[in-house]
């Protein structure tokens, strides 16, 4: 300050700093320890989600592996007789697996459902030559199934027609849970389904984790398993069903008609 009682201008400006950062530094201060806490509880919340996360995948992992240890390593004899089979496409080994049941007398019809709208009867009895004679007096064709869930409405309407009470199933041991969910969810636990696994030649369930496609192949079914499992808990009627539409990509069945086709081809 002057002499004169007079605020220099570099006075006047020191003491307007210092009151400015004296002022502004207290709430700076303030907030410190606000955003100290607010820093553990994210990262608390962090470590939760993550172990949440962790615990969910290994739960996936473990019934991964007991999904794959409970897949049948070897094709048996079906235990006792069903009034028809019915076998999935997908393979040509299931087809002949299935044909030979019926020559065997363990069902009285075989239903191949699933088949592709190029293939004809005749084919199918090419490709089995010794069971010409079955496949020409009874064995049913469907066209119309596009996926599993298709598969199971259509064995459903099958053995409404036959009047038939036990069934058979026929297809690969990777495929059969998720066909046993489908069928059953269909079925409605009203009938009793044999299933008949198909050991596919050069697949290892044992061990999967040395080949890639087999890993992917298993983990691709087990996943499938798992979303048809929590589908057929919340659901009446798969033909009714808008999820059975959403993950099929398109509804269960077509409306094709074997007649049609098979003029067509001629």
């Amino acid at each position: 300050m002057s002499a004169s009682g007079t605020m220099r201008p570099s006075e006047a400006f020191g003491w307007a700093w210092t009151d400015t950062t004296a002022r502004v530094a207290a709430p700076r201060e303030h907030r410190g320890p606000k955003g100290a806490k607010g820093g553990r509880r994210f990262g608390s919340g962090a470590r939760a989600t993550l172990g949440l996360a962790g615990a969910g995948a290994a739960a996936l992992f473990c019934g991964f592996l007991t999904f794959v240890a409970c897949l049948e390593r070897d094709e048996r004899v079906p235990i006792g007789r069903a009034d028809g089979i019915v076998a999935l496409t997908g393979g040509a080994q299931r087809i002949g697996d299935a044909i030979d049941l019926l020559a065997n007398g363990y069902g009285r019809r075989l239903l191949i459902t699933g088949v592709n709208e190029r293939t004809s009867r005749d084919e199918i009895a090419r490709l089995n030559p010794n069971q010409r004679h079955w496949i020409d007096c009874c064995v049913d064709l469907d066209y119309r199934a596009r996926n599993t869930i298709g598969n199971a409405i259509e064995t459903r309407r099958w053995m409404r027609l036959h009047r038939f009470s036990t069934v058979t199933v026929v297809t690969s041991n990777y495929h059969m849970p998720r066909t046993l969910v489908e069928l059953d969810h269909a079925l409605m636990g009203d009938d009793r389904v044999v299933p008949h696994p198909v050991i596919a030649e050069g697949f290892d369930p044992d061990g999967w984790w040395r080949h890639p496609a087999s890993a992917r192949l298993l983990a691709s079914e087990y996943l499938k398993f798992l979303v048809a499992w929590v589908r057929t808990r919340f659901e009446s009627d798969p033909e009714r069903s808008r999820a059975a539409i959403l993950i099929g990509r398109g509804k269960p069945i077509k409306m094709v008609a074997e007649p049609l086709l098979l003029r067509g081809q001629e």
